[in-house]
């Protein structure tokens, strides 16, 4: 593996850039049409490119071929399914919101590490932890009478997006990143395309380039994505996915006049801070 750190902190800034429009531009799409519809037509755009470039990274039967297909399902249920909650969460909470819970996920993962891989994690690192989730209390406020529960979808999704981590770091030791990414391509299509037609929706003439430019960013993101960690190590990157949600924000607040309220403000320090600090320490104890 390559490790230049320059290029691959500058992929994964892009990468994130992609992300953080394609999330402003899919609720855009959302509000007039189904979540299904809306994922169903850019899962195929993925399908279509991942399957061009397993051709020319050596064949469709090299890149696919899994030992561990089972859980190569899963991980596409479990992506997909988190790509139609987040959707959702944007049109119902708004894009601030919906990414400053969801960026809880990453501490999710180090107790799932704990208890299912056998990892050792400190006090520090479980400090952190608890530092997020009081960041979390501090954005949900459940004592509240305003107490809204769509918070609860966006909270679902981030566990979703920790246990398909603990899933991915499990699978890397039997399969490559290309084969990873292939699976849950080709698996999250196959899910679109059984659930999508029931939701079928006719799509307005002025609207379809918004759909290509939604397939255009999630193509080049993921693609974006597998090339920064093909550049530089995961635990280095790993910070500079948090700028998703700063795009995201400034999306949302500049285009659809989402609120940044005082508790999004400060439980967003607490989650942002506890996760990097978690990383950075990680990456210090793999390195002792």
């Amino acid at each position: 593996m390559k490790n230049e750190i320059k290029l691959g902190i500058i992929l994964m800034i892009l990468a994130t850039l992609c992300f953080g429009i394609m999330d402003g531009v899919s609720r855009y799409l959302a509000e007039e049409y189904n979540v299904f519809i809306i994922n169903m037509y850019r899962s195929w755009v993925l399908v279509l490119f991942v399957l061009i470039y397993s051709i020319k990274k050596g064949g469709i039967k090299q890149v696919s071929s899994s030992k561990k297909p089972l859980i190569q399902i899963i991980r596409g249920i479990l992506l997909i399914s988190c790509v139609c909650i987040g959707v959702y969460s944007f049109t119902v909470l708004g894009l601030v919101a919906a990414h400053t819970i969801i960026a809880i996920y990453p501490l999710l993962v180090l107790p799932l590490s704990y208890y299912f891989l056998n990892e050792k994690i400190g006090w520090r690192r479980w400090s952190a932890v608890f530092i997020g989730f009081f960041g979390i209390m501090i954005i949900l406020n459940p004592i509240s009478m305003s107490f809204d529960f769509n918070m609860i979808w966006p909270l679902i999704l981030a566990c979703l997006l920790a246990i398909y981590s603990i899933l991915t770091r499990n699978i890397s030791a039997y399969d490559n990143s290309e084969t990873s990414f292939f699976w849950v391509a080709i698996v999250g299509g196959i899910v679109m395309t059984m659930i999508g037609p029931f939701f079928f929706e006719l799509l307005i003439l002025r609207d379809i380039p918004w759909f290509l430019l939604l397939c255009f960013l999630s193509t080049c993101g993921h693609f974006l994505f597998i090339k920064a960690l093909e550049t530089a190590q995961a635990s280095i990157l790993q910070p500079f996915i948090y700028l998703q949600l700063l795009f995201a924000s400034i999306i949302g607040i500049w285009f659809f006049n989402d609120l940044l309220t005082l508790n999004l403000f400060l439980g967003g320090i607490l989650i942002i801070g506890s996760g990097i600090f978690a990383f950075i320490r990680t990456h210090k104890v793999e390195n002792m």
